[in-house]
């Protein structure tokens, strides 16, 4: 008999349950909040998860989650928000407009300095890049 490739593919894991990769992003959120902003350290650690996340999503080892067919018609509105925050974001950052305008990312400084408050926004990093990863 043979098996179809596709099959093993979405094979359960036992390590791809939330039980297990929960923990895992928690871990990882955790050692991630400890080290300094943007010092070679943090800088090398994002990359080296985020290149791990990549390679999972580009392979076959993770079980991929149906996505829909079609978006919801409210969808679109979401577009709205996340185009007005970019063109706002890149707009003073070109410009450099320093602190007559600050940035999203100038004003979120204060407020991730703390160890616990960076390593939520880690969480929510990892957890959105490994529902991106799922699909």
């Amino acid at each position: 008999m043979e098996q179809s490739t596709q099959l093993a593919a979405e094979a359960p894991r036992a390590w791809d349950r939330p039980v297990v990769s929960v923990p895992v992003l928690v871990c990882l959120s955790l050692v991630g909040g400890q080290l300094p902003s943007f010092s070679p350290q943090a800088n090398l650690y994002t990359l080296g998860t985020g290149g791990a996340l990549i390679w999972l999503g580009l392979s076959n080892r993770v079980p991929r989650r149906a996505s829909p067919r079609r978006l919801a018609p409210g969808a679109i509105w979401w577009l709205l928000p996340i185009t007005v925050f970019g063109v706002l974001e890149g707009a003073t950052f070109v410009v450099s407009v320093g602190d007559d305008f600050p940035t999203f990312s100038r004003l979120a400084d204060p407020l991730l300095e703390d160890h616990l408050v960076r390593s939520t926004a880690w969480f929510a990093w990892l957890a959105a890049f490994w529902g991106l990863v799922r699909r």
